[in-house]
């Protein structure tokens, strides 16, 4: 599976980040061989809108799920119309991250706004 994380930094051992559409790395990792492709978010200069450009770099990197920090409502708007499903993942590294997601332990992200008090 296609996955994609927001991240401090482009390697897997990279921190994830606390936000999504201003993150500076978008990480897209194949969950069965951990390959992984380190995007730079240059939605992260946007005065407005970063987090429905992020948003629409995932969706055409082919993610099936996002794993980060706080989603915006638009954000969270464009994943829903695409199918994209989100995860709440806590700050951590990106590998840390993938391991709590293949094990089923990332909560869903239902609604935009953060982290819930489980991560702090």
């Amino acid at each position: 599976m296609k996955i994609a994380i927001s991240a401090q930094g482009s390697t897997l051992d990279a921190q994830t980040s606390d936000v999504f559409g201003r993150a500076p790395v978008l990480l897209f990792v194949d969950t069965d061989t951990l390959a992984c492709e380190a995007v730079n978010n240059t939605a992260i200069a946007l005065g407005g809108g970063a987090g429905t450009a992020a948003a629409q770099l995932v969706i055409r990197k082919g993610a099936e799920a996002i794993l980060s920090g706080r989603l915006g409502p638009n954000a969270m708007e464009v994943f829903d119309a695409a199918g994209v499903l989100a995860y709440e993942a806590p700050l951590c590294t990106v590998r840390e991250a993938i391991d709590l997601f293949k094990s089923g332990r990332l909560p869903r992200q239902e609604k935009p706004g953060g982290r819930r008090s489980f991560f702090h």
